[in-house]
């Protein structure tokens, strides 16, 4: 069983940046995909992006590629989405997702592990 705890989120003005962290904890897996997902209300969970702690490779979704950067800690299974240019559409729950293996997918059924949330709010 893969724990996940995330961080970091909060309430910022459109244009600012947020980093959020994940930290897995558990068992050792030899391979981990650490991913983010977003859901506002009324809306369906959304893929944001992951990274292989194996290898590094990563992968966005169309809504926040060239804003927003993941990058990874594979010694201590920690993975950051550092989120640049923030829109008020941005807002969100953001969840840390996992699953074991090396590739990474956006298909949210593929993740087997997930963490609560954290919340991201881009008011003025």
């Amino acid at each position: 069983q893969v724990q996940l705890v995330e961080s970091g989120g909060g309430l910022v003005e459109p244009g600012a940046s947020l980093r959020l962290s994940c930290a897995a904890s558990g068992p050792t897996f030899s391979r981990l995909v650490l991913g983010w997902f977003r859901q506002s209300p009324g809306k369906e969970r959304e893929f944001v992006g992951a990274i292989s702690l194996n290898d590094g490779t990563s992968y966005y979704g169309d809504a926040v590629k060239g804003r927003f950067f993941i990058s990874r800690d594979s010694a201590k299974n920690m993975a950051y989405l550092q989120m640049n240019s923030l829109k008020p559409e941005d807002t969100a729950v953001y969840y840390c997702a996992a699953r074991r293996s090396k590739v990474v997918t956006t298909t949210t059924a593929l993740y087997e592990y997930w963490g609560q949330g954290t919340q991201v709010t881009v008011s003025s």
